[in-house]
């Protein structure tokens, strides 16, 4: 059967992110109530936005605000707003558009009254109780139900849409104490799971032979790097660029770079490529040192809501993208700089929200790329 475009695996989007929690079947001013002091819980140790929707003032208008260039034909505004800063556009947006705003956010609470999202938190409350009947169909994954003061029972309508509806936690809309853990216990859960990758597929002109095939450990090092990283992570893979022969009788599988000739920055994205759920871990196969201890100190800080987890150079003090952990939400980020002309995974870092820290021993990050440096390193390795 003919299929016209590439199939992808696709990452796994609500209508603004990941990871989003609607709030419906109350009056707005309820749920922005509940909203506001989950955000304030969450908040502490996530990265969580909001998404509403206007309202109508008292005598049923809409607000406008009056004192932006909106009102006079700009298409786009941007306004530091010194706590914050703030976009005002004119586009109609669509799911596309929001997820790429929504990208770095661990966490979107949502308007369910105006919007919809993939997790839901249905409240019964007998002011909206019309309302919630007719969007039954936005209920497709339902976390937890709130019982407003006024409510007295679920409604049979309700019983009969959600077939598990026993297995639903339920609890009081002013129950902060007993919502706030399942939301977070929740998101404990949607940690990525981390892969690992051996970046085995440049071409070594500066050392004269391949990097990767250099036994210091007794074994050649792209499989040493490899096993080092099979104890800590869930898979690990060997990247290899393209037409690359020499990829026989691993016991590792590998990942062929399918952004080609962007070195280290295509084999990245090209590990996102055929996973973009999982996290990576990153680690090139010129460091000899490297040694299990910094891949876990590296592991055990891990910050999931930064883009990645990196080490500063001790060398110059940038960070590391070759001994790193790429998050899921760091392959938007890595196409954006790609469509600006950028393929250096070190100025992603540098320009992006990274958790940053200093290794244990800084000489386990040192890299050899010349010939003299493998002489140097060899020395160190015997004493």
């Amino acid at each position: 059967m003919h299929q016209k475009h590439a199939k992808l695996t696709r990452p796994n989007y609500g209508q603004f992110a990941r990871n989003e929690w609607a709030i419906i079947g109350t009056p707005c001013g309820n749920i922005q109530q509940l909203a506001y002091q989950l955000i304030d819980q969450l908040s502490k140790n996530y990265k969580v936005s909001y998404v509403d929707a206007d309202h109508k003032s008292t005598d049923g208008e809409d607000v406008i605000e009056t004192n932006s260039a909106m009102g006079f034909g700009v298409h786009l505004e941007y306004t530091d707003k010194i706590t914050h800063h703030r976009f005002d556009t004119k586009a109609s947006l669509n799911s596309f558009q929001f997820r790429q705003y929504f990208n770095e956010q661990d966490i979107v609470v949502v308007n369910g009254n105006h919007f919809k999202a993939n997790k839901q938190i249905v409240v019964i409350d007998p002011k909206k109780e019309k309302s919630l009947q007719k969007k039954l169909d936005r209920l497709t994954d339902v976390r937890l139900i709130l019982m407003a003061k006024e409510a007295t029972s679920i409604p049979s309508y309700l019983k009969e849409h959600l077939e598990d509806i026993d297995k639903i936690p339920t609890f009081s809309l002013d129950d902060l104490p007993n919502i706030h853990p399942l939301i977070q216990a929740d998101l404990a859960q949607q940690i990525p799971i981390l892969n690992g990758l051996v970046l085995a597929g440049g071409k070594s002109q500066r050392m004269g032979q391949d990097k990767g095939l250099i036994t210091y450990h007794g074994q050649p090092q792209r499989e040493y790097a490899a096993d080092l990283l099979a104890t800590l992570c869930k898979e690990t893979f060997i990247s290899f660029r393209q037409g690359q022969t020499d990829n026989k009788d691993l016991k590792y599988p590998i990942i062929e770079d399918r952004f080609q000739g962007l070195g280290p920055f295509g084999a990245i994205a090209s590990a996102f490529l055929h996973q973009p759920n999982h996290a990576w871990l990153i680690v090139a196969c010129d460091l000899p040192l490297l040694d299990q201890a910094t891949l876990k100190y590296l592991v055990d800080n891990r910050h999931p809501s930064s883009i990645a987890t990196a080490y500063n150079s001790p060398v110059n003090e940038f960070p590391e993208p070759l001994i790193a952990i790429w998050e899921p939400k760091s392959y938007p980020v890595l196409l954006q700089f790609l469509a600006q002309g950028y393929s250096c995974p070190r100025k992603v870092l540098i320009n992006s929200e990274v958790h940053l820290l200093n290794a244990p021993e800084g000489d386990k990050l040192m890299n050899v790329n010349h010939p003299e440096e493998l002489e140097e390193v060899k020395k160190v390795l015997r004493n």
